[in-house]
């Protein structure tokens, strides 16, 4: 019963704070070019708080990635399994972000470089990659009827990567909308992903828990191969243009 009320409890908060959110990211009253008055020493400050953002979201991922693989296979669970590997991919993702904002903190006006896109690239074949692995799993899960021991540990790490998620997105909306840069707003934007896959491994890993449904893990699974294949698609963009997230926001067009 507790797990079933924190299970409800906690999709629902998530939902309210996404939408909040997804207004003042997107909202244009929110942006503001960087020539606005800003003083030196707050700029710096500001580029250093984004980029220390930055660096956590890459430590944070490969914490994660280590502990959902190794409890995903101990557990036979195929979504938790599938949830670290795109921990490692987000990694990959995160040292192009990191790597864009000291772009902008040595010149806010210099365009994409060929490191980001190549990072852009790698990371969409890993991303499509993941997809087929994650597909693959779930057809032969479906037809061994395979089934995960427990789900529990899909819950406790889903559940921590949504809080820490939803830290992270209000730290860069905030550091992005005092400096006006719609980079750092975008990344910020499509951090909301990540927390779309926590909630479909939390929904997952809840449901199988609570009434042990055989497919809910596998259910899962395509949930997060869904993801993965959208979030491949988007790198393979943004590594042609400069665009930055079209997770659901008008694609600047303004900032490089």
């Amino acid at each position: 019963m507790f797990l079933r009320i924190s299970y409800i409890s906690s999709v629902s908060i998530v939902s309210s704070i996404v939408k909040e959110e997804f207004v003042l990211t997107t909202s244009p009253a929110n942006t503001r070019h960087i020539d606005a008055i800003i003083p030196a020493p707050r700029q710096k400050q500001l580029h250093d708080i984004a980029f220390a953002l930055s660096i956590f979201t890459i430590v944070y991922n490969i914490i994660e990635g280590v502990v959902a693989t190794y409890f995903g296979y101990q557990d036979e669970t195929l979504t938790l399994f599938g949830f670290g590997l795109d921990s490692f991919i987000e990694t990959l993702s995160g040292i192009g972000i990191a790597h864009m904002i000291l772009r902008i903190r040595q010149n806010h006006d210099a365009t994409r470089d060929e490191f980001e896109r190549t990072a852009l690239r790698i990371t969409g074949y890993a991303f499509y990659g993941l997809t087929a692995v994650l597909v693959a799993m779930a057809v032969n899960n479906v037809m061994t009827d395979h089934r995960p021991e427990t789900t529990l540990w899909g819950v406790i790490i889903s559940i921590i990567s949504i809080t820490v998620m939803l830290g992270l997105m209000y730290g860069k909306n905030k550091v992005g909308r005092e400096l006006g840069s719609e980079a750092i707003l975008a990344d910020s934007n499509c951090t909301k992903v990540c927390i779309y896959m926590s909630l479909v491994l939390l929904a997952a890993s809840g449901i199988y828990e609570i009434t042990h449904f055989a497919y809910a893990d596998v259910i899962g699974t395509a949930g997060l191969a869904y993801f993965s294949a959208k979030e491949g698609k988007e790198c393979f963009e943004k590594a042609k243009n400069n665009i930055h997230c079209s997770c659901g926001v008008a694609n600047p067009s303004s900032e490089p």
